[in-house]
């Protein structure tokens, strides 16, 4: 694989993560029959707690992943983390978290903390492969109405388990 560098994301940048952003909402669907990022790029951009995005710039396909880093008093929320389907499970992800991780921690922040769905087992090793292996919240969810059901196995936690 050709190398990949992760530089700041530019002006330049707008279609390819105009791009990411349809494919991040496109799999949210596939995955879960929602999305979560309800606003679109070009809000997400205007966010004023908005730290800084990366882009994982590819020779020669280009921009083939986008990450960002919110702030939140002393910490900070990695989201979104996106890679192109074609370039994912090729450390792209792990490299555009480490870019977010120093620039976090010249910041001085605390703690970096990333909400994946569990039901996305392939972000959740990719987030544990770069170091995010401590559990710090757990989101629960009741479905009301026609709720679809996931194939997925059941998660065990304190002898408890629950569906994704």
């Amino acid at each position: 694989m050709a190398e990949v560098r992760i530089r700041s994301y530019g002006p330049a940048d707008r279609a390819a993560g105009l791009r990411l952003w349809g494919e991040l909402v496109r799999q949210e669907q596939e995955l879960y029959g929602e999305e979560s990022y309800g606003t679109s790029f070009e809000e997400y951009l205007t966010r004023l707690e908005l730290s800084g995005v990366w882009v994982a710039d590819h020779d020669p396909d280009g921009v083939i992943g986008l990450a960002g880093l919110v702030l939140d008093g002393a910490r900070g929320r990695v989201e979104p983390v996106v890679v192109t389907a074609r370039h994912r499970g090729r450390g792209v992800g792990r490299a555009l978290l480490r870019q977010v991780a120093e620039h976090a921690g010249r910041r001085g922040l605390r703690q970096l903390l990333v909400a994946p769905q569990t039901r996305n087992q392939a972000a959740l090793r990719c987030l544990h492969a770069a170091g995010y292996d401590r559990l710090a919240a757990v989101e629960l969810a009741m479905d009301l109405g026609d709720a679809r059901r996931s194939a997925a196995p059941p998660v065990g936690l304190h002898d408890l388990q629950f569906r994704s």
